[in-house]
């Protein structure tokens, strides 16, 4: 994880996540309630439950439970986690909005300049929820 942290740069993702994962301030009806998850550490999520063939709620806990999965997604121990109905809405939106095969595309990209391409290939396949459309 820590080579792959290196080799991805995160903050590319962020334009295309965030027009899927954030509603834009004129549809918002007020500024209350809780923060929304970032939406790279929410795709950084993704990445982690296809990397260990994890469940929505495995991510969730073992997340809490991991200090190498906290520091991959920059977390510190009081940091709010993701849950797993978050992590799944975060999924389907990138779905429905059609962009899981080209952001791991993207991804793959980054693999690909250090370790040969096909690696974001495998993990979709090891992870299917993630719906290659």
């Amino acid at each position: 994880m820590v080579e792959i942290d290196a080799v991805v740069p995160w903050e590319e993702f962020r334009p295309t996540l965030e027009r899927v994962w954030r509603k834009p301030d004129a549809e918002r009806k007020s500024r209350a309630g809780r923060k929304p998850m970032d939406a790279v550490l929410m795709f950084k999520t993704l990445v982690l439950g296809a990397l260990y063939n994890l469940s929505d709620d495995q991510i969730e806990y073992q997340v809490r439970d991991r200090l190498s999965f906290m520091r991959f997604l920059g977390l510190g121990l009081e940091d709010r986690v993701p849950d797993a109905k978050t992590v799944w809405l975060y999924r389907e939106a990138l779905a429905q909005a059609g962009l899981v095969e080209a952001l791991f595309k993207q991804f793959d990209g980054y693999l690909a300049s250090r370790h040969g391409s096909g690696e974001s290939v495998r993990l979709l396949r090891t992870y299917p929820e993630l719906k290659l459309v």
